[in-house]
């Protein structure tokens, strides 16, 4: 007997961070009240944190109202594709030794405004999937158990 495997599996805690470390973009969901926003941001982990920088406007007063954030990445090739999510609370880097630190990690805004604001995202929870991709199964046909 053939044996199938499964499409579809969980990834670990460490294996969620380590595909985290391979990207640079991520997207970042917001929430007050029944309104729900997501942003683009380029970000660097930082140890089991993800870093971001923003400048003033609606995504830091969204994080001042409320500090729980999701925050998405993922990739693909033509051959598999990951999923990652960390659900956790934001907050802006407020000491100079904080700053100071993070001004040290290779993260610059990608356009060309400035941002001074360092917002670190620590997570209560990470999960993350990865996906073997191909052809659909034949949706009509006999299937394999």
């Amino acid at each position: 007997m053939t044996e199938v495997s499964e499409p579809v599996a969980v990834l670990s805690d460490d294996e969620c961070w380590e595909r985290l470390r391979t990207q640079e973009l991520g997207r970042l969901v917001t929430r007050i009240g029944d309104r729900v926003d997501i942003f683009p941001v380029n970000f660097v982990v930082d140890g089991e944190s993800v870093l971001f920088r923003t400048a003033q406007g609606s995504k830091l007063f969204e994080l001042t109202a409320n500090d729980e954030v999701l925050f998405e990445v993922d990739d693909h090739t033509d051959e598999a594709a990951w999923s990652v999510v960390v659900r956790g609370h934001a907050r802006a880097l407020d000491t100079f030794a904080e700053v100071e630190r993070a001004d040290t990690l290779p993260l610059q805004p990608w356009v060309p405004t400035l941002k001074y604001t360092y917002v670190r995202i620590v997570p209560h929870t990470v999960s993350g999937r990865s996906f073997d991709r191909g052809p659909e199964p034949d949706r009509y046909g006999v299937q394999q158990y």
